[in-house]
């Protein structure tokens, strides 16, 4: 699996952007901004994530530590929160605060693990089953429903929010996924160390 995994990681160290989509379907779509970069100083697999509107990129939405790693005979990307997380923002241009990020800052999020499949020249994942993982979005919980696929170059993910009662979904995507194309690479980035924990 460890060839798998150390394909997943180099895929996903990267910058997004959904420019295309969003200039073509102004009314539905935003133009959004997806980076993922290597944490060296983490376990391996450890990457931040950022998503912000391209109009206000230094106050991401959404900010993250991901893990990716081999489980139970297949993949998986473990979602973590940053405690004080305001401190972090715009990390991922900022090598310096970056590197500040240590594991004391990381907060696991239950039930927010997305499980990860080979397919076709790319991957699959979906956050995993049980409607555990809960957001706060608008002054309402809501439980995440999210799924993403991977390929060369380009990223679609769709994430949705519904109410843990009635299972009526609060906010998300109505008008089908977001559609992203790679603008950066960053695989460089990623240290020999864990290339060689993965083939471990």
């Amino acid at each position: 699996m460890s060839p798998s995994l150390t394909r997943l990681v180099r895929m996903l160290s990267a910058g997004f952007s959904n420019q295309q989509q969003a200039f073509d379907n102004p009314p539905l779509f935003a133009h959004i901004l997806v980076t993922f970069r290597p944490l060296p100083q983490l376990a391996p697999g450890s990457l931040l994530l950022e998503q912000s509107y391209a109009i206000d990129p230094a106050t991401p939405y959404r900010i993250r530590v991901l893990r990716a790693e081999c489980r139970d005979g297949g993949l998986a990307i473990e979602n973590q929160a940053l405690r004080d997380e305001q401190r972090f923002w715009g990390a991922v241009n900022d090598e310096a605060k970056r590197a500040a990020i240590s594991a004391d800052d990381l907060l696991p999020l239950e039930g927010c693990t997305y499980l990860v499949r080979e397919q076709g020249d790319g991957f699959v994942g979906e956050v995993e089953p049980g409607c555990r993982c809960l957001v706060e979005r608008k002054g309402r919980t809501a439980y995440l429903v999210s799924s993403f696929s991977l390929r060369p170059g380009r990223m679609e993910t769709i994430d949705r929010g519904h109410d843990p009662e009635t299972h009526e979904q609060l906010w998300g995507a109505l008008a089908g996924c977001f559609e992203f194309s790679q603008t950066h690479d960053y695989s460089e980035e990623i240290p020999a160390s864990w290339l060689e924990a993965f083939q471990g």
